[in-house]
């Protein structure tokens, strides 16, 4: 994916699923322990523009300062999805996904004959994958398949 997004804090669910969708999208709040000390409209402004990235947000006041952005008007994710695909922005799942849905980090798949953690399945068995930057291992399991339900249904 070539868009390269920054979500501003109202905007974390909808984060997960954009990366589900491969987009690179990152999240002001990621490694953020007190989200009420999250960054400044200013800031976000600035990190936009020093990541190249279209800033998403629900703020009015943030996209009319922001060189390039996108308003989304709804509270509720589902509708959000709407709107960006009403902006013309794929929202499909990669048939072996490219980030991870935690922190935006880009995923490899984890060996067959490698053991994973005790929370996940056998990659002998089931396709896994582990993130390059939080080594968190996931897998397409249960919440894979309500993801692209939901994005079917748009």
């Amino acid at each position: 994916m070539d868009h390269r997004l920054l979500l501003d804090a109202m905007l974390g669910k909808l984060a997960t699923y954009l990366r589900m969708c491969g987009y690179d999208a990152a999240y002001v709040l990621d490694g953020i322990d007190d989200p009420t000390a999250g960054p400044t409209d200013d800031e976000v402004i600035a990190r936009g523009r020093r990541s190249d990235r279209t800033v998403l947000t629900r703020d009015r006041e943030l996209a009319a300062c922001a060189d390039d952005a996108i308003l989304l008007r709804s509270r509720e994710v589902v509708d959000q999805l709407s709107e960006l695909r009403a902006a013309g922005y794929d929202l499909s799942l990669d048939a072996t996904p490219t980030r991870c849905g935690a922190c935006n980090g880009p995923v490899d798949a984890v060996d067959p004959g490698e053991s994973g953690p005790p929370y996940a399945p056998d990659p002998a068995d089931t396709d896994c994958f582990r993130c390059q930057e939080c080594e968190r291992v996931f897998w397409k399991g249960g919440h894979w398949d309500d993801v692209r339900a939901t994005l079917t249904s748009l």
